[in-house]
C-alpha cells in the first residue's frame, strides 16, 4: 500500500477516536447537575469542557492533515472521495461545536434547578437537611479545590507547550547558526593563504621601495657630480681660450705697426702671420680636445 494512503486511513482512524471521545465529553457537560445523578467530582464541568475543547482541535488539526494528504492520493477517484469526508467532517465538527454550546447551556439549566432542589431541601427542617448541608459544603470545598488544581494544570500544560516551542525555535536557530559558522570558518581557511602570501609580497615591496629609493638617491648625487665637473672644466677652457684669442690679436697687431711702410713684404708678412696663427692655434685645439 502506498505510504500516502497508509497515512490517511490513520488519519481516519485517529478522526473516528477522537470525534467518539469528543461526542462522550459533550454528552457528559449535557448531563452534569441533572437530579437524581451524582456528580462527578474528579469530572468537573470545568474538566469536562477543556477535554471537549482538546478534542475539537484534535479534529481541527487532523482535518488540516487530511487536507494537506488529500492532493497526494495515487488516483483522482480517492482525492475526490477524500475532499467529500473533508466536506463531511467539516460540517461534523460544526456540528459538535454548536452541540458543546447545547451542552453547556443545558448543563448551567441543570445546575440551577439542582440548586434550586438543595435549597428547598436546605430550608426545611430535621436531621437530614443538617447531614445535607454538611456533605454539601464537603462537596464544594472539594470541588473548588478540584476546579483551582485542574485549572493550574492547564496552565502548567500551556506554558510547557510554549516552552517546548521556544525550545524547538532556539535549536533551530543554534542549527542555522552553526552552519554559518562552519562556512564562514571554511572560506577564511581558503583565504588564509591567500592573506600571507600578501602580506609576504608587501613585505618585499617595501624592501624593494627602499632599495629604489637608496639607488635613485646615489645616482642624483653622482649625476650632479658630474654635471657639477664638466661645468667646471668647460668654464675654464673657454677663459683659457678667451685669453689665447686676445694674447695672439695683440701680437698680430703689434707686427702690422712696425712694418708699415714694407709694401713689397706685405705679401710675406700676411703669410708669415698665417703660419704663425696656425701654428700657435694648434696647439690650443689640441689641448682643448684632450680636455674634452
Amino acid at each position: 500500500m502506498d505510504k500516502v494512503v497508509e497515512e490517511v486511513e490513520k488519519v481516519k482512524r485517529e478522526w473516528d477516536e477522537a470525534c467518539g471521545k469528543t461526542q462522550l465529553h459533550i454528552k457528559a457537560i449535557a448531563d452534569y447537575g441533572k437530579s437524581g445523578r451524582p456528580k462527578d467530582e474528579i469530572n468537573s464541568l470545568a474538566r469536562l469542557n477543556g477535554m471537549a475543547q482538546d478534542g475539537l482541535a484534535l479534529l481541527s488539526s487532523l482535518h488540516f492533515t487530511l487536507d494537506l494528504l488529500a492532493p497526494q492520493l495515487p488516483t483522482e477517484k480517492e482525492v475526490e472521495s477524500a475532499r467529500v469526508l473533508l466536506e463531511s467532517w467539516k460540517t461534523l465538527t460544526q456540528h459538535l461545536r454548536l452541540s458543546l454550546r447545547n451542552a453547556n447551556l443545558q448543563a448551567k439549566a441543570n445546575l440551577r434547578k439542582a440548586a434550586q432542589e438543595e435549597r428547598e431541601l436546605l430550608l426545611g427542617g430535621g436531621e437530614e437537611s443538617t447531614v445535607r448541608r454538611r456533605n454539601l459544603q464537603t462537596k464544594a470545598g472539594m470541588t473548588s479545590a478540584a476546579e483551582s488544581i485542574t485549572d493550574s494544570l492547564r496552565r502548567t500544560r500551556q506554558l510547557m507547550v510554549q516552552e517546548v516551542e521556544r525550545n524547538t525555535s532556539t535549536l533551530m536557530t543554534l542549527d542555522e547558526s552553526t552552519g554559518v559558522l562552519k562556512k564562514a570558518e571554511s572560506e577564511y581557511k581558503g583565504h588564509r593563504s591567500l592573506l600571507m602570501r600578501t602580506r609576504n609580497l608587501l613585505s618585499t615591496m617595501q624592501r624593494q621601495d627602499v632599495i629604489d629609493r637608496v639607488i635613485i638617491g646615489l645616482g642624483f648625487l653622482l649625476f650632479s657630480l658630474a654635471v657639477l665637473y664638466v661645468v667646471s672644466k668647460r668654464i675654464g677652457l673657454l677663459t683659457l681660450q678667451r685669453k689665447v684669442t686676445e694674447a695672439i690679436k695683440a701680437g698680430v697687431v703689434g707686427q702690422a705697426d712696425l712694418r708699415p711702410q714694407a709694401v713689397a713684404d706685405d705679401m710675406n708678412l700676411h703669410q708669415v702671420r698665417d703660419d704663425h696663427v696656425h701654428n700657435t692655434e694648434a696647439p690650443l685645439e689640441q689641448r682643448i680636445h684632450d680636455e674634452l
